[in-house]
């Protein structure tokens, strides 16, 4: 009863741990596919800002910023899947969602940037 108890007064820290490990298994679980995606000539989009892509970045890797995302989707090819990521997994989330709904059919949200580096 006291585990019940404090589950259901805690739920938004329960809650906010599933989201954090999600994501955290969710970007493991790319960076296990990307050598296959790259070989299948995957798309590495970064959505950082132009500065914090200046300030590092992974080789091969295409910056469109977030903002910009919607009015430059001709850039990105289709048919191949697309990698995205970002400082944190945030943006690149938003830009997944983005992509899909403009019909992009394999889009991967690998989190941050430096995961690219780990592949």
């Amino acid at each position: 009863m006291d585990l019940i108890k404090t589950a259901s007064e805690q739920w938004p820290l329960l809650l906010i741990a599933a989201w954090f490990g999600y994501k955290w298994w969710n970007s493991r679980r790319v960076q296990g596919l990307l050598p296959s995606l790259i070989q299948r000539g995957a798309v590495l989009l970064d959505v950082r800002s132009p500065q914090e892509f200046a300030s590092g970045q992974a080789p091969a890797t295409v910056n469109i910023p977030l903002p910009e995302l919607g009015s430059r989707l001709q850039e990105i090819p289709r048919g191949v899947p697309v990698v995205v990521c970002c400082a944190s997994g945030t943006r690149s989330g938003m830009a997944k969602l983005l992509l899909q709904k403009n019909g992009f059919a394999e889009v991967h949200n690998i989190g941050a940037w430096t995961k690219l580096l780990k592949a």
